[in-house]
């Protein structure tokens, strides 16, 4: 298949429309009309993942965050993203990147999934044309009940368990009992606020800092940070499951789940 019509197949599903303004997902480095037979999935375009995919032969990457954010003025071996672009262009590896798009047609709903939540509704809505014309709620995050009444201790054990994660760093009372739960993988400060108003008793989600944190106790809510990392990773096998059943011709290689980071 060409890259062209992997895009298009991918879009169709996560529609660009609903990225964010600053955002830059789709085709970032390569043709359109190159041919792929084989893809490389990770979540970060990251010097490993390039290597992991060139070595695999792959034809095309994708992966969830965007190499390529600010304006580039100059592509050279003195700065890093010019390294790696230039790594892909001399292998002949295509590069796609699909962000808020996913976030919102897929990241929420799926770690909502994964956690069981029951009677699930969007954290913080997004509107666009798509869905102002079919009134489908989209947005990210996911608020819901979990599947039983647990502490925060057992809370956060459940979150390990189900995000299959080493720790994770929790603000609030171990003990307090919690049922109402919201999820923002990813960086989740800006959606405290949403959660707030929303009466949430836990919030799981990641990149949290000190000062979010301690606010968010403050006014009664409980923060689970699992990292940025820790839930996103899902985006992995949901699209290797997500392609293979679109395009069952393509060969798809994934990057092993592991943690960019090392706590000792």
């Amino acid at each position: 298949m060409k890259c062209k019509e992997i895009c298009e197949r991918i879009e169709a599903r996560y529609p660009v429309a609903y990225a964010c303004e600053w955002d830059n997902p789709g085709l970032l480095v390569g043709s359109y009309e190159k041919e792929a037979d084989r893809i490389y999935l990770g979540l970060d375009a990251t010097e490993s993942v390039i290597d992991a995919a060139v070595a695999a032969k792959a034809d095309l990457l994708i992966t969830h965050h965007p190499m390529i954010f600010s304006p580039i003025r100059k592509v050279n071996t003195e700065d890093f993203i010019g390294r790696r672009i230039i790594r892909m262009i001399q292998a002949d590896l295509s590069y796609y990147a699909m962000h808020t798009n996913y976030d919102v047609c897929g990241m929420a709903e799926l770690a909502a999934a994964y956690l069981k939540l029951t009677g699930c509704r969007v954290l913080e809505p997004v509107f666009c044309e798509i869905n102002r014309a079919s009134r489908e709620s989209q947005g990210f995050g996911r608020i819901g009940t979990l599947p039983r009444k647990m502490t925060v201790r057992e809370c956060c054990a459940y979150v390990k368990e189900v995000f299959r994660l080493p720790n994770v760093r929790v603000f609030g009372d171990l003990n307090r009992e919690v049922a109402c739960a919201a999820v923002a993988p990813g960086s989740g400060k800006s959606m405290i606020k949403a959660a707030l108003n929303e009466q949430v008793e836990v919030l799981i989600t990641g990149d949290i800092d000190h000062h979010e944190g301690i606010d968010a106790v403050s006014q009664g809510m409980t923060v689970i940070d699992a990292g940025h990392y820790g839930i996103e990773h899902i985006f992995i096998e949901d699209m290797e499951r997500f392609l293979r059943e679109q395009m069952p011709a393509v060969e798809i290689v994934k990057a092993p789940v592991c943690q960019p980071f090392q706590v000792v």
